[in-house]
């Protein structure tokens, strides 16, 4: 019977994945929302672009800017967790020995081998560390680029994803007409975002696409709506 060698494949880039959908997932609904609230009030197209670029560039900042504070205080906080975890193991090496014979006890490890695999940990200080600051407490250092990157990935991400809906008001005259095409670009775009983010986050992609979509659709649907209501 031949032998089939068993090749797992994992993705590499979940930090990347994650900001993309943030960034196009606030691209696609804030711009598209504002465009078709504006649409309620407005005949010419002008005030729409205009407005919508204005908030492209914002909200593409903003995002970005975020994106880039929660990565640094993400390295931060795993730095700051790094240097408690050093003074512990000097000024309290009982208590984070314990908590690692806590931790091997949870895997299943038989008692009579706790001992001495805590020995084995604890001979190496940088390996106790390591080991307490995973498994205790879950932490990774980041990577050193990862704010740079994760704010640029967004910010584009966002910028990407408002051009959709946007971009029929720039080409085409009347308001109600490049609405109806941006409101069918939109949700095309929603729904191929939903069905992408749903395979790359492990969910159900039909679920993800349909329910991507339905909120999309209903922020603009509402800022339509109260546009209309307010004129």
């Amino acid at each position: 019977m031949p032998h089939t060698e068993h090749v797992e494949k994992h993705f590499e880039a979940p930090d990347m994945i994650r900001d993309i959908v943030i960034g196009l997932a606030d691209g696609l609904t804030v711009p598209f929302a504002l465009a078709a609230g504006l649409s309620g009030t407005v005949s010419a197209n002008e005030l729409v672009v205009i407005a919508g670029l204005a908030e492209i560039a914002a909200g593409s900042i903003a995002m970005g800017l975020g994106g880039y504070l929660a990565a640094r205080t993400d390295r931060e906080h795993f730095f700051s967790e790094l240097e408690r975890e050093r003074r512990e193991i000097i000024e309290l090496p009982h208590r984070e020995r314990e908590e690692v014979a806590e931790i091997l006890r949870e895997w299943g490890m038989p008692e009579e081998n706790v001992e001495s695999t805590v020995d084995a940990i604890s001979k190496d200080p940088e390996r106790w560390v390591n080991f307490m600051m995973k498994f205790e407490l879950g932490l990774e250092e980041p990577e050193p680029k990862r704010a740079r990157n994760s704010s640029l990935t967004i910010g584009l991400s966002y910028i990407a994803g408002g051009m959709i809906p946007l971009a029929p008001y720039i080409f085409i005259g009347n308001a109600q007409t490049a609405l109806l095409i941006s409101v069918v670009m939109t949700l095309i775009a929603l729904f191929v975002f939903g069905l992408i983010k749903g395979k790359f986050t492990g969910t159900n992609k039909w679920k993800s696409a349909w329910q991507t979509t339905l909120v999309g659709g209903l922020a603009a649907g509402v800022a339509y709506m109260v546009a209309k209501w307010i004129a």
